[in-house]
């Protein structure tokens, strides 16, 4: 991957099972223009749902969120389940991220064949995108993957539908369920850096009072 992404001019995040030690993680390498190993980030949220049984073989990630400067963008790159949590979006942001990355793997729920989560998969990542004014990329699979368990077959069909948000969250190109896609878009980072300081939501934050934020249960925010 460093050999084609030097060849191409292109920065390529990748995404791997990582040993280390006894240790295993959903991790991502992320891949400079010209080749250079920019560092790891490992997935911060894991999940434990039918077909989503992440914990058994998963351990939380401990690099914290992570921005890289690559040659194009300073990019905040987060996996997965890591996309529902605004503070991981936010906390990215924070450190500079000009863009937002999340490769997914998401799809059908194997307990309920009637629930589909692509929309509020979506406009999840959208609200993202419009709260904190950068444009987002979000990468999902598809296909369908059959398990044999115990208790019968295990069922997922991804649903693709891969998408880039603008900074005030609207959608600017998206791919379907069925087929594989290549995605483009152009934005103007220093145009949007200028509108994301104008709009004055991180000129008004207030961490002071955020401190609840750091409890599971939101007491005792003073510690």
């Amino acid at each position: 991957m460093q050999k084609l992404a030097k060849e191409l001019g292109v920065v390529i995040p990748v995404s791997f099972f990582e040993e280390a030690n006894n240790a295993h993680y959903n991790s991502i390498a992320m891949i400079d223009a010209d080749g250079a190993d920019l560092g790891l980030y490992r997935k911060s949220h894991i999940p434990d749902g039918p077909g989503y049984q992440e914990k058994f073989y998963f351990n939380p990630g401990d690099t914290g969120f992570r921005v890289f400067q690559t040659k194009f963008a300073k990019i905040g790159i987060a996996i997965c389940w890591d996309q529902w949590f605004p503070e991981a979006a936010r906390a990215m942001v924070l450190q500079g991220a000009e863009i937002l990355l999340y490769p997914t793997a998401i799809g059908s729920e194997p307990q309920d064949q009637g629930l589909d989560s692509r929309d509020h998969w979506k406009r999840v990542m959208q609200g993202h995108a419009g709260a904190n004014l950068v444009p987002l990329v979000a990468s999902n699979r598809i296909g369908k993957e059959i398990i044999q368990t115990e208790h019968g077959n295990s069922e997922i069909t991804f649903y693709g539908n891969s998408f880039i948000a603008g900074p005030t969250g609207e959608i600017v190109a998206a791919a379907d369920d069925k087929e594989e896609a290549v995605l483009v878009a152009k934005f103007d980072l220093e145009k949007i850096k200028s509108k994301r300081h104008g709009w004055g939501v991180f000129r008004d934050r207030r961490p002071d009072l955020y401190k609840v934020l750091l409890t599971l249960d939101g007491s005792n925010p003073s510690l």
